[in-house]
């Protein structure tokens, strides 16, 4: 169905489970967006190969990753969501940019330095190649705002660049994509490593959207505070790290401000201030597990989902795919 709005477009790989930092800082926002934009929303299992994975628990996270999205609010007959590799125009539409992207652009990522001194063994081409195909993933939908994170910045400057040498060649065929900044999201650090960011590669100092209540609750128990003698829950990010991260968790989980927190907690210590955190986190985290678990238990509603998704992005992705074969040469099928 064509729209007059907008299109945006944001995908997560499915190497790890959601937690409570993509969450706060991501998904807790796209469900409003449908009203004002036309959202494609897709589980990235391209990229995730680029790391060697376990194939059933690829498929597993994949499945797990779709609910979870419909669980936090993303309504399939608003937005468009569905599975990379479903789409074949993202293969192949990355094909073509590759030939369009040069090798010491590729060279200066610095995801890819970061992630070949992590993978040493696995050094590979997809894991080199990996910003041409997300070109492809945000160019197939000519949207007007990609919605990134600092991490993924650089990506999409060089999708912008790819944008401007493709089009000085050919003529308008991709629309420039733009930044799409908000400052909703709530950046959420590691619980045991407050300087770092969440993450699923530091499991005990991440909270999963799909954990169980009393794991939740001990993390947070657990959570590095600060070694300061006064024990005061005051929001300070350069002095108190721990307990600043914390409070902006409490704050993006209640609506509260950083002052009617520190009231709230004041002479009380970390001792009562943590496990409150846990028990508004394990609210939070409730029905959205609790809705997980019923659409993953409806095996038929999730494939219509995805079937139904795959569809719709496959018709919106040819339409760009059709017109950039035609522009190279290549001969129509």
């Amino acid at each position: 169905m064509e729209t007059n709005k907008k299109t945006m477009l944001s995908g997560i790989q499915p190497s790890g489970d959601l937690h409570l930092g993509n969450y706060l800082g991501a998904i807790k926002n796209w469900g409003g967006r449908s009203e004002d934009y036309d959202c494609f929303y897709f589980m990235a299992d391209l990229h995730a190969i680029t790391v060697r994975q376990n194939p059933a628990d690829l498929r597993r996270r994949t499945l797990t990753q779709l609910a979870t999205y419909i669980a936090c609010g993303l309504d399939p007959e608003k937005n468009t969501l569905f599975i990379q590799s479903h789409v074949r125009q993202h293969a192949e539409l990355g094909w073509v940019l590759n030939c369009y992207t040069m090798f010491g652009e590729l060279s200066r990522m610095t995801q890819f330095k970061d992630k070949s001194k992590k993978n040493a063994d696995n050094i590979n081409g997809g894991l080199f190649t990996y910003p041409s195909l997300m070109a492809a993933d945000i160019l197939l939908y000519q949207p007007d705002f990609v919605p990134v994170g600092a991490d993924q910045k650089q990506h999409v400057e060089l999708c912008r660049n790819i944008v401007q040498r493709f089009n000085g060649v050919y003529g308008d065929v991709f629309k420039m994509p733009e930044f799409y900044s908000t400052k909703e999201g709530a950046r959420v650090m590691c619980l045991t490593e407050p300087a770092n960011k969440m993450s699923k590669s530091a499991p005990e100092g991440c909270v999963f959207l799909l954990e169980k209540p009393e794991d939740i609750a001990r993390k947070f128990k657990r959570a590095v505070t600060d070694s300061d003698t006064e024990h005061c829950v005051r929001y300070a990010p350069e002095e108190k790290p721990g307990v600043s991260n914390l409070m902006n968790i409490y704050a993006a989980v209640t609506g509260k401000t950083m002052d009617e927190i520190e009231r709230e907690f004041d002479g009380q210590g970390y001792g009562a201030f943590k496990p409150a955190v846990g028990e508004a986190v394990i609210e939070l985290l409730r029905p959205i597990r609790e809705e997980t678990e019923r659409i993953l238990a409806d095996k038929a509603y999730l494939e219509s989902v995805y079937k139904n998704g795959a569809e719709r992005a496959s018709y919106v992705a040819e339409k760009t795919l059709r017109k950039v074969y035609k522009k190279v040469g290549f001969i129509p099928r």
